[in-house]
């Protein structure tokens, strides 16, 4: 039985879904009391009220480190995500990958 843990398994090595087109204003957006997907949302509670930012900052969370770009693309909205940013738990490899997308896109500084 291995007693350390692999640098090949294990969340860092998960992908994190960061779709191109999230600003494409083409694309529906979730609104108001929303339940995630058993997929995003496998264990405890799925429905929230995106209309509440305690709620939206739960959701989010969720959608950016469970979700397909699918998942992103519908619950996550562009300007709500940086309104967030600081307030958002987010692993390591989950917030450098939406650092780097939302840094090259001028929406943080």
């Amino acid at each position: 039985m291995a007693t350390t843990r692999s640098a090949d398994v294990g969340p860092p090595t998960r992908p994190v879904a960061v779709p191109e087109d999230l600003e494409d204003p083409s694309i529906a957006k979730a609104r108001g009391r929303v339940v995630l997907p058993p997929h995003v949302c496998w264990s405890g509670r799925a429905d929230y009220d995106l209309s509440d930012r305690r709620d939206r900052i739960s959701a989010y969370e969720r959608v950016l480190t469970e979700g397909t770009d699918d998942d992103v693309r519908y619950f996550i909205d562009i300007d709500q995500l940086v309104d967030l940013w600081d307030e958002l738990v987010l692993s390591p490899h989950v917030r450098a990958a939406w650092d780097g997308w939302l840094r090259g896109r001028g929406r943080l500084a």
